[in-house]
């Protein structure tokens, strides 16, 4: 950030993005002022390993506690087998990766609710997403052959055992939000304790874990509401929101060129 002449920043991230941000905020950056995760790593230690060990429902849970234990089972038991599979032999794969059926195929089979609504795509209903997004994140994957490289994070990751959803020791101010298609619901209760300088949680009414890929537009403005009212509340907020602002400017920038390419190709075809 400080080559890019940034000398304060925050960081966003979903997926692996969570992680990362959340790693960050750890680690004592001078910089960063705060973190903002859509998925967020809140499950209590104790709490992690029963659902990963497929332990009964723990007692004295509220009923968003239960419901975030029961998915993030369901997620350990059924849901990341891909993810042990690049975790512990990620060159194995070396034959999906050179088959964009393959790739579609392991891409679009991530989690049940994200094939649902990709499904509901391919059927023609407005999700935020389209067909062609759906083909360009594959082709451009099978085109730039990073599949593997995609794959070795779950092999670093199974190496220096951050789990996926367990609380990492962030410091720094944090923001939340929550989306109901998410893996797991993060419970206000947890995200408190995940992170003891919580300046901001919002629970949505709709979208789930591609957040930022289904809804692109809407998600960079709403992340930088969010980052504004934390930057508020931290006394930060003419310098980052400033900051934020000409983020969001050159994300607007950048979806239209997109979209001018894509109609200048189609033309051309």
């Amino acid at each position: 950030m400080k080559r890019l002449g940034y000398t304060k920043f925050v960081a966003q991230g979903g997926d692996w993005g969570a992680i990362v941000v959340d790693v960050m905020g750890t680690q004592g950056h001078p910089g960063l002022l705060g973190i903002h995760s859509n998925m967020p790593g809140v499950i209590p230690v104790d709490i992690d390993n029963a659902a990963r060990t497929g332990a009964p429902t723990p007692s004295g849970l509220t009923p968003d506690e239960r419901l975030c234990y029961e998915r993030v089972a369901g997620v350990y038991a059924r849901g990341v087998g891909y993810g042990y599979q690049m975790g512990l032999r990620p060159q194995a794969l070396f034959g999906i990766a050179d088959s964009p059926v393959g790739i579609a195929g392991y891409f679009l089979d991530h989690d049940a609710r994200s094939l649902a609504m990709i499904s509901r795509v391919f059927d023609g209903q407005p999700e935020g997403l389209t067909r062609d997004d759906v083909l360009d994140n594959v082709t451009l994957t099978w085109l730039t052959v990073i599949f593997i490289s995609r794959a070795r994070l779950y092999w670093e990751d199974f190496a220096a055992q951050y789990s996926f959803f367990g609380v990492k020791g962030v410091s720094i101010p944090a923001a939340v939000r929550v989306f109901p298609d998410e893996l797991y619901p993060a419970p206000k209760s947890w995200s408190e304790q995940a992170y003891p300088k919580l300046l901001y949680y919002n629970k949505l009414e709709k979208g789930g874990h591609f957040a930022a890929w289904s809804s692109r537009s809407s998600s960079v403005k709403s992340y930088g509401k969010d980052l504004e009212r934390c930057a508020h509340r931290a006394s930060q907020a003419g310098d980052l929101c400033g900051r934020y602002r000409t983020i969001r400017s050159k994300k607007r920038q950048d979806l239209r060129r997109h979209a001018n390419e894509r109609n200048s190709l189609s033309q051309a075809g």
